[in-house]
């Protein structure tokens, strides 16, 4: 069976230590809580050495003020089972700073990583060491 969601997407390489996420419409503490779980289940097996999170935020709408501290939560809980960088692609000015204020929610600004396209974050993460797939990119 596919397994996908119709507010976000996950998924995992765990040769090369990457998690691509995508993120899609308007998000509220319902969803932001189901996501961060389905994130933990998912990277359980690669926690245990230095990852990457790919996050494009291109489709994302907006979030209720609880997705914040939700997300930002969700950050830390990355940032403390070694996530060695996230990065995200977004092209939004309002979505940006609703995406900031996670960042320092999470306490992860020295590990974040912000572009406008994918081009720019595949070239920081190869920069970093890490092989990334195109199959996972849009």
């Amino acid at each position: 069976m596919l397994n996908w969601n119709f507010q976000h997407n996950i998924q995992i390489d765990e040769e090369n230590k990457i998690v691509y996420s995508k993120i899609f419409g308007v998000w509220r503490g319902d969803t932001a809580k189901a996501y961060a779980e389905d994130y933990k289940e998912k990277v359980a097996g690669m926690i245990d050495q230095p990852w990457a999170k790919f996050t494009d935020l291109q489709k994302w709408k907006m979030s209720t003020p609880e997705v914040v501290s939700i997300l930002g939560l969700h950050m830390k809980w990355c940032s403390e089972n070694n996530m060695e960088w996230q990065v995200f692609v977004i092209n939004d000015p309002i979505r940006y700073g609703q995406l900031q204020k996670m960042i320092d929610k999470g306490k992860v600004r020295k590990k974040t990583a912000i572009f406008r396209n994918s081009f720019e974050a595949v070239k920081f993460l190869k920069e970093k060491g890490y092989t990334v797939s195109s199959v996972h990119i849009d």
